[in-house]
């Protein structure tokens, strides 16, 4: 069958997992737009009346009990801390399912400390050895702003590219002060990641890829509150973190908070469902934090091609191309998508957009949206930049969270360098003598421009596309097309994530037992299916295109979900959007950071723009601060200071507000 793009697209939108507004599900999830409402006088007594014993069994989670007897000290850096905690009762990798545990010493009081010196006070430490130690809370002592009982506790996504996550086998207190030392708790949870593998231990061949790693750090936030009565740390302040495909974790954690689309996989792992006391345990966080999040894989693909590829006629994108149709598909797709969804702003106006020539989509309210975006990126670079200004292009592959010993080393990045990015942060960070080049970081030689008149001529180059408005301190660019051209082309190939030899982390990500790399994109199939006729009369095509998406995406699990349910399993979007299915059947997680590096090509703006634009329509959320930062590429993308310092004090704010 051969079909015009219009035709396909309809009929693409049709079979879509979006559905009307008013007729999303409820499920049994807790709502995120709904309160609950207060229980009357009345109905509490005749609660106390109808009490009855719980139905559960008390003991079945006793296991996951942590050992108080079995803090270890350094004291050189006052840090009490654990390794190497199971977090569930059945894990299928014990060296991933598991987390340590670091506490600024001012948290733990050492039981035997009298007995060790009876002329020792309460405030003196304890001796500096690695023996195990019994310890209790201290209720009084302050550490920063928080006690222990209101202390944050931050959880680091530590994989950019969602490889698994081991827990520390052995300490490394490096980096970690930035964190305890304003009193922070930080619990590095293990998790498997993209992919199966097999566990030396004994273990043998374990599941991974979606829903795995998710699974996995809810059942460590679960491990954490079957645990609140015991361990420092407020588990009502609980911030997750993370960059690139780890980020994408961090924000699916802060939207799919108690989700029943996780049940079966949490009791595979068993999972804590309930504390000792028989009451229900929520795997909601308080905050998510992220820079340059890669997720939403149902549109992935289709957004790269709307906002970088159109703008492209090189390598996949070439003219005469069966690719170069697809790319040109899948941005109109795009489109579509864009209007059936009806993204909102902060003023409630639904955000649209409008077809031009050729069938594509490049204006409207939401063209413009992203238009405003670039130019206030842009018009805050200009306003904190003195000139001169040495611009450095920059790829990181991994963030280098502290807590693992053996991820803190140097080059532990990729070579792939993306030659449009660089670190506008850099000069106002060194200045002040901070570093702000992460670990894993790949570098090429820098450019300096030595005034402002000379960066804005090398942008201006072959074309004046942006201009300032010196007076009014604000920038204007031509058209989002230009932006792309000069300062974010397109460094993949047509289907970016969902690639035509699986070969991509994504892919990955959603193989199977039996399969490890599958196809997932049911925009790609359906495009394939719809307009075959007409790629195969352009250069490259293969019919068996067709049945490998087909085939790929008729996939189940080992718990029986199919391709679509998983792909919305892993997009924060299926929780926040009234589109889609899984609206209110989640706890979101009240507040929200999230920076990208504006000159990225890992994935379109629109990921991070659209996931801010979602959670701007959920009653609960509190805080949304989404920073495109110019200058930069995929890295720990901020304006200016330390991604570790800045993040902390976002910690802080959220926490103010919460008390």
């Amino acid at each position: 069958m051969d079909c015009t793009r219009k035709e396909f697209v309809a009929m693409l939108m049709a079979g879509s997992a979006l559905t009307v507004a008013g007729c999303a599900p409820q499920g049994d999830g807790k709502q995120n737009s709904q309160a609950e409402e207060p229980a009357t006088e009345e109905s509490s007594d005749q609660s106390k009346v109808e009490e009855k014993e719980p139905d559960v069994d008390l003991a079945k989670f006793k296991k996951l009990a942590i050992n108080m007897d079995a803090w270890r000290y350094d004291a050189e850096h006052d840090i009490y801390y654990q390794l190497g905690i199971p977090y569930c009762l059945s894990p299928a990798a014990e060296a991933y399912e598991s987390l340590a545990i670091f506490v600024p010493g001012a948290y733990l009081i050492p039981k035997d400390r009298s007995k060790e010196d009876p002329e020792k006070s309460s405030k003196d430490k304890p001796r500096g050895d690695d023996k195990p130690r019994s310890c209790t809370i201290n209720e009084r002592t302050k550490v920063g702003e928080y006690t222990a009982r209101t202390a944050p506790i931050l959880m680091p996504i530590n994989s950019g590219n969602l490889s698994g996550q081991m827990c520390p086998t052995y300490y490394g207190p490096t980096g970690l002060d930035s964190y305890l030392s304003e009193g922070c708790i930080y619990v590095y949870a293990g998790f498997r990641g993209r992919t199966s593998g097999f566990e030396s231990t004994g273990g043998g061949v374990y599941p991974g890829g979606d829903p795995w790693p998710l699974v996995d750090v809810k059942a460590a936030v679960r491990f954490l509150r079957y645990n609140a009565d015991v361990l420092p740390g407020n588990t009502d302040r609980i911030f997750a973190f993370g960059f690139s495909l780890g980020g994408g974790l961090s924000t699916l954690l802060g939207a799919s908070g108690d989700s029943k689309l996780f049940d079966p996989y949490l009791e595979e792992i068993g999972a804590a469902t309930y504390n000792a006391e028989g009451e229900d345990l929520s795997d909601a966080i308080s905050g998510s934090a992220s820079w340059c999040p890669v997720t939403s894989f149902d549109t992935a693909d289709a957004s790269y091609e709307w906002m970088m590829g159109q703008y492209s006629d090189e390598g996949t994108r070439a003219e005469g191309t069966w690719t170069r149709l697809l790319s040109r598909d899948l941005a109109t797709a795009y489109g579509e998508y864009v209007n059936e969804v009806g993204f909102k702003n902060g003023e409630g106006d639904t955000l649209l957009l409008d077809e031009t020539s050729g069938e594509i989509f490049a204006d409207g309210s939401y063209y413009s949206h992203l238009i405003d975006l670039v130019q206030q990126s842009a018009s805050t670079f200009f306003e904190s930049t003195t000139f001169p200004y040495t611009y450095t292009p920059q790829h990181v592959l991994n963030a280098s969270f502290p807590g693992d010993p053996s991820s803190q080393t140097a080059g532990a990045g990729t070579a792939d360098v993306d030659k449009a990015t660089g670190d506008a942060s850099a000069q106002a960070a060194g200045a002040a003598g901070e570093s702000t080049t992460p670990e894993g970081t790949v570098q090429v030689q820098s450019m300096v421009y030595g005034t402002q008149e000379d960066y804005l001529n090398s942008l201006n180059a072959d074309t004046w596309w942006l201009t300032i408005n010196e007076r009014r301190s604000t920038v204007r660019i031509t058209s989002l097309g230009d932006f792309v051209r000069h300062l974010k082309k397109a460094a993949k190939g047509v289907c970016a994530f969902d690639d035509m030899s699986r070969s991509s982390v994504e892919n990955q990500l959603f193989g199977v037992e039996d399969a490890s790399s599958l196809h997932f994109s049911r925009m790609v199939s359906d495009a394939l299916g719809k307009r075959k006729d007409a790629y195969a009369k352009a250069k490259g095509f293969d019919a068996a295109f067709v049945r490998d998406w087909t085939e790929d995406l008729a996939k189940i699990d080992s718990l029986g979900s199919d391709m679509r349910t998983r792909v919305n399993m892993f997009n924060p979007l299926y929780y926040l959007s009234e589109a889609y299915e899984g609206n209110a059947t989640s706890t979101v997680a009240a507040h929200w950071r999230i920076n990208s590096g504006l000159f990225q090509t890992d994935t379109s703006l629109c990921t991070e723009a659209n996931l801010a634009l979602a959670l701007g329509q959920v009653k609960n959320v509190s805080d949304v601060a989404f920073t495109p930062v110019w200058g930069q590429g995929h890295v720990l993308a901020e304006v200016s200071g330390t991604a570790e310092k800045n993040l902390v004090e976002w910690v802080k704010g959220c926490c103010k507000e919460t008390k």
